[in-house]
């Protein structure tokens, strides 16, 4: 079966609506099945550290990391349309998400979070997989670099150890960096130790070994170092109450009020699992040679996310370092996923309560590489350097409010622009040029140009027609004895309303002046909103040709009547 069009979106037949995992079974052996098993469990110690050290960026505690890994990594697995992809809390959230509790609370995330997972649902059922590739790339640079800005920023107390007087206040980006500067007279040089040597791991250990996460063997040496040399140094267990309680059922309150309030959060964070969970998809893709199904993954995403939320879990998407990692030992199916879920829940049941000994600064430190790996700091300086001026003012613009203000705006300020931006780059492409009249009794060296009749003009246009460039149609002048002109548009992908009303008033002008419009070689898509408005019948389908040789024939012979 070949490629197929579904309501004007282009879909390739491998992306059924069937979850991946069914696929797999078919052909599935012991062999892999346990080389999954292994790499389920490596993933989980991996998604450990990372799931609470996520969630503290988020303003929750550390179990409710670990709840969204297990119900959202089982259930993104199990519906999933990617063979290997793993899901569960990303840094790409947490600022999202820290600013959602602040101001609405746990319920208010919980629903934004259910919204959002309701969209996603909604979207791989209308087939909306392939249209996320129209967020401009330069976009997703810019708010993920901005991200990666605000979790640094975030984590500069607990890095530092500094203490805040009772009441303050740090929500915004520049909140918290005006707090920091304000109170670094309180640095803790311990907690500052402690950072520097689990940041030093972090950076060094992955050249030792890549079998045993840094993350995992940072927090073991930060735990040893408070506790063997009793250092005054925060922990999880000093700010947060640890719990190794499953997670247990919950619904939140739904009120109109409450809908619109958490709403425009829930539009960012559907569009945000899309993007990140479907380029995880994308890069898996290309390193076990396979091919996801994108609608099928933006449906898993939805339940995903509604499931972490009513278990009391944060936002999840597909995150690409686990998902690389779970390539890495030889994870193949979603099995994979489905066993670092199922570990995560003993982790969470034996293990929990140590989780209170780790040291906040080795989280801090866990949090910066994060944010250093997700930032993308060359691919930003390469566009700055190589991308055209539009692309690098949608590019600096979106970072700058991601850290100023937050990400919803910087998205939708930053789409704006971009569709601004690239509308007047089409505008300016897009040119109506009228031929030279060539009179071979006057230029007997003009051997390859093809002569008009005095009374006839042709003007060539290319580019699409659009809204932005409607008014150089009528600007389109008749010279006192021009009878015939023709309206090359071989050049012309695409004609909107706007421009196809420009084109009735100037058909209105030719008629008004006795001068024969005539159309040559207009494309489908031209051709078939000119017959749609029914400007077709009105101009005479006599008068559009197919090629400008026979339009030049056709315009002398009724000049010549």
């Amino acid at each position: 079966m070949g490629p197929c069009i579904f309501e004007g979106v282009f879909m390739n037949s491998k992306d059924k609506m069937k979850p991946m995992l069914f696929s797999t079974m078919k052909h599935y052996s012991g062999k892999q099945f346990a080389t999954d098993v292994v790499s389920g469990i490596i993933v989980a110690i991996i998604a450990l550290p990372l799931s609470i050290a996520l969630a503290l960026a988020s303003g929750v505690g550390p179990q409710e990391g670990i709840y969204t890994a297990i119900v959202a990594g089982f259930l993104i697995s199990f519906f999933g349309g990617s063979r290997v992809q793993i899901a569960g809390p990303t840094a790409a959230f947490a600022t999202i998400v820290a600013g959602i509790v602040a101001k609405s609370g746990m319920e208010g995330l919980m629903l934004a979070t259910i919204l959002a997972g309701i969209l996603l649902v909604i979207m791989g059922l209308l087939r909306l997989g392939a249209l996320i590739k129209f967020i401009p790339y330069t976009i997703t640079t810019g708010f993920t670099a901005g991200i990666a800005i605000t979790i640094v920023v975030g984590q500069l107390k607990d890095f530092f150890g500094l203490t805040y007087p009772t009441g303050t206040v740090t929500i915004e980006t520049t909140q918290k960096v005006s707090t920091v500067v304000k109170n670094f007279g309180t640095l803790n040089p311990y907690a500052l130790l402690v950072g520097l040597i689990s940041l030093a791991i972090l950076i060094v250990w992955p050249k030792v070994s890549d079998k045993i996460p840094g993350s995992l063997i940072a927090v073991i040496v930060g735990i040893l170092m408070v506790k063997l040399l009793n250092l005054q140094v925060n922990t999880i267990g000093d700010l947060y109450t640890i719990s190794n309680q499953l997670p247990t059922f919950h619904m939140p309150s739904f009120s109109i009020t409450a809908i619109r309030n958490v709403a425009p959060d829930a539009f960012t964070i559907a569009i945000l699992a899309a993007i990140e969970s479907l380029l995880s998809c994308v890069v898996a893709d290309s390193m076990i040679n396979s091919h996801h199904r994108s609608n099928m993954e933006l449906v898993a995403q939805g339940v995903g996310n509604i499931g972490s939320a009513l278990f009391g879990g944060i936002p999840a998407t597909g995150a690409i370092a686990r998902t690389a990692a779970n390539i890495k030992n030889g994870g193949r199916t979603p099995i994979a996923g489905l066993v670092h879920s199922i570990v995560l829940i003993l982790v969470l049941v034996i293990l929990m309560p140590y989780a209170a000994l780790i040291p906040m600064p080795t989280i801090a430190a866990i949090l910066f590489m994060v944010a250093y790996n997700m930032c993308g700091w060359r691919t930003f300086s390469h566009l700055c350097k190589t991308a055209p001026k539009s692309d690098i003012i949608v590019l600096v613009t979106t970072f700058v409010l991601t850290v100023v203000f937050d990400l919803v705006i910087a998205i939708e300020i930053g789409m704006a622009l971009a569709i601004i931006l690239f509308m007047k780059r089409m505008s300016e492409e897009s040119q109506i040029k009228g031929w030279v009249s060539y009179d071979p009794e006057e230029d007997p060296d003009g051997m390859n140009l093809r002569p008009l009749p005095k009374q006839l003009r042709v003007y060539e246009i290319s580019g699409p027609m659009f809204f932005g460039d409607a008014e150089q149609i009528a600007a389109i002048e008749f010279g006192e004895d021009t009878k015939a002109i023709i309206l090359r548009m071989r050049g012309v992908p695409a004609l909107d309303a706007t421009a196809m009303h420009s084109l009735e008033e100037f058909h209105k002008r030719c008629v008004k002046k006795g001068v024969t419009l005539i159309f040559s070689h207009v494309n489908v898509q031209p051709m078939h909103t000119m017959e749609k408005d029914g400007f077709i019948e009105t101009v005479g389908k006599e008068n559009f040709r197919p090629h400008i040789d026979d339009a030049i024939d056709y315009a002398t012979e009724v000049l010549h009547k």
